[in-house]
């Protein structure tokens, strides 16, 4: 179905109103043009939602197919064809879906299934030779949430980008719509401090 075919994951990260849906929509495109699955996590809760939710469909192809799955991702990537790009937009909300599901109190419990089922995406994305665009918000670098609810999500959702980030083959940043790689630099910076036991190499 899709024209991408080598397996390459890409994530896309930013803060609100980054540009980051959008540059990830573009790298959508450039890889599989009209036949693209674009998989939305997010749910119609509110009339606002609503709203979101219907323009970020009028501004995409109208072609792509859009499926909306908030918590089982992997059984949608298994209903994937060899081969296909898939936009997963976003990895934030999926997250928010799966902590705040009849709990007000997220444990490691809630974060270990996360982290499950993630995996589970990778491993299939590899199998299939899926292209995957991953769109998620980069959290860290506002205000300390006042509460523990607030504090509890932003640091799971901060282990859980830097889980995808370690297996992405490629990973962009946006700030104020402009798009910048970081994952080569990244690698390149962390190898210059490798560490094996507690010493330094």
């Amino acid at each position: 179905m899709g024209k991408g075919g080598v397996g390459v994951i890409t994530l896309v990260l930013g803060g609100a109103r980054s540009g980051k849906s959008t540059f990830a929509e573009k790298i959508a495109y450039q890889k599989g043009r009209d036949m693209v699955s674009y998989l939305a996590t997010a749910e119609a809760v509110d009339q606002e939602m609503s709203k979101r939710i219907k323009k970020h469909q009028e501004a995409r192809p109208k072609t792509w197919q859009t499926i909306e799955e908030a918590y089982k991702l992997q059984d949608v990537f298994l209903s994937f064809p060899a081969g296909q790009v898939v936009l997963l937009d976003c990895l934030t909300i999926y997250i928010s879906n799966i902590l705040l599901k009849g709990n007000d109190n997220p444990s490691c419990h809630e974060e270990a299934i996360i982290v499950e089922e993630l995996e589970g995406v990778i491993n299939i994305t590899r199998e299939k030779n899926i292209d995957l665009i991953i769109v998620s918000n980069e959290l860290g670098s506002g205000v300390v949430p006042v509460s523990k609810l607030g504090r509890e999500f932003r640091d799971i959702a901060g282990r859980i980008n830097q889980l995808i980030a370690s297996e992405a083959d490629e990973v962009y940043l946006c700030i104020a719509g402009l798009p910048v790689e970081i994952k080569e630099i990244g690698m390149r910076n962390l190898n210059k401090f490798k560490i094996q036991g507690d010493e330094l190499i």
